[in-house]
């Protein structure tokens, strides 16, 4: 059935010593029809920030994600979106292969052949630019959560509170026509800082137009914040966004 994410049977989960990287999800994406490899199609955990690519087989390998469940979803060219949502213990390694459906059955094959991404792997999401050496620097860590401007456009999220609800560590209180965010483990009444294009804004930061957002961190703790951010605030948390309008930064 179109739009159906098939999960066939696979190696039952098993615990693996992963260390810090925390649980893992692995395996192949296949073509429902022909059972052919899906190259170049994307997982993205939502509920962590975090996503990969199959690789010229059809495998993927998305790990750093901590215990619970966690909702995925799966898309690529030329084939009917699916969503699964999966639980995992504290680092457990999961191996699951999953099926695509292809957009038309009767012109499944045609779809595939014209289509068909070069066989080139890919493992992870590529950089977002010289601009954004920061965010792929900090990243690369798995300290925060983090999402990219194609997170936003996949989920349809339409404000930054859409976005955020994904995320964990986070509540919102609503009044008046009006939500506030603030970290889970923050006293009450303790406002997280928000810095825009690596400065101070907490007048626009709440408010900033998601169509503007190209990139988004969010750190639920003073454990969690990087030292560059680290101050009278960190305790409180720190939401870090990057917009189109941002000047590009010059480096020594």
């Amino acid at each position: 059935m179109a739009g159906v994410l098939g999960w066939m049977l696979a190696a039952s989960p098993c615990a693996a010593p992963l260390g810090a990287q925390g649980a893992s999800l692995h395996g192949r994406i296949i073509d429902a029809t022909s059972g052919a490899p899906v190259v170049g199609a994307t997982i993205a955990a939502t509920t962590a920030g975090l996503s990969t690519r199959t690789d010229s087989a059809g495998r993927f390998n998305l790990g750093g994600l901590k215990v619970g469940i966690h909702r995925f979803l799966v898309s690529a060219s030329g084939y009917a979106r699916g969503s699964v949502s999966l639980a995992f213990a504290a680092r457990e390694r999961m191996e699951r292969d999953l099926e695509l459906e292809p957009l038309g059955a009767s012109t499944a094959t045609d779809t595939a052949s014209a289509q068909r991404l070069p066989n080139v792997a890919v493992t992870a999401d590529p950089a977002l630019g010289r601009r954004y050496l920061d965010f792929e620097r900090r990243r690369a860590t798995g300290r925060g959560q983090y999402l990219t401007r194609e997170d936003f456009e996949r989920n349809n999220f339409f404000t930054l509170q859409d976005a955020m609800r994904t995320l964990r560590g986070i509540r919102f209180s609503c009044a008046g026509g009006s939500c506030t965010a603030q970290m889970a483990r923050a006293p009450m009444g303790c406002a997280p800082e928000y810095i825009v294009d690596e400065r101070e804004d907490n007048a626009f930061g709440p408010t900033i137009p998601v169509r503007d957002i190209q990139g988004l961190e969010v750190y639920t703790g003073a454990s969690d914040v990087p030292g560059e951010f680290a101050g009278r605030h960190a305790g409180c948390g720190v939401i870090v966004i990057w917009t189109t309008a941002g000047r590009e930064l010059r480096r020594r």
